[in-house]
């Protein structure tokens, strides 16, 4: 099992809680962004640079998932892929996506893009959401131990 980050969007407060716990864990965890990134020096941590682009960092795991690794991503059609691929997704809120709720997900991230685009069409600004609260922080790195741990007893391995 590995753990892949898309990392462009990933905020800096959840990489640390992820490079944490690859190191506990002793589980291969790689960035994926567009841009250099900063990692600790780890045996378990890597950056890969992918050229700029829409989606090819998300391309690139998809390409490099193998069935059982998780990917952290807030992207919705990226989970649905890795998903689909026999991998498993964890939002940087600590939502876990499940073949069960991807495709309510990708519906409600349909509509809302749509009124989003109404909106900005008659002149209104929403923004985008807000920042990584210290309650997504403990959601985040309690779904993430939850995942490691079951991932751990499936392979018979200790966490």
């Amino acid at each position: 099992m590995q753990i892949w980050v898309d990392a462009d969007a990933c905020p800096l407060v959840i990489k640390e809680i992820l490079f944490r716990a690859a190191e506990r864990a002793q589980v291969m965890t790689t960035l994926v962004a567009n841009q250099p990134l900063r990692t600790p020096a780890s045996r378990f941590v890597r950056s890969v640079q992918v050229e700029r682009g829409f989606d090819v960092a998300d391309n690139r795991i998809v390409k490099e998932l193998q069935k059982g690794d998780l990917v952290i991503t807030a992207d919705i059609p990226l989970a649905a892929e890795v998903i689909e691929k026999g991998g498993h997704a964890i939002d940087p809120r600590g939502e876990e996506f499940s073949p069960e709720t991807i495709r309510e997900r990708l519906q409600m991230r349909d509509l809302m893009d749509a009124m989003r685009d109404t909106l900005r069409a008659a002149g209104v600004n929403g923004g985008g959401p807000a920042g990584i609260n210290q309650t997504d922080r403990r959601n985040f790195g309690n779904a993430l131990d939850r995942f490691i741990a079951r991932s751990a007893k499936a392979s018979g391995t200790p966490p």
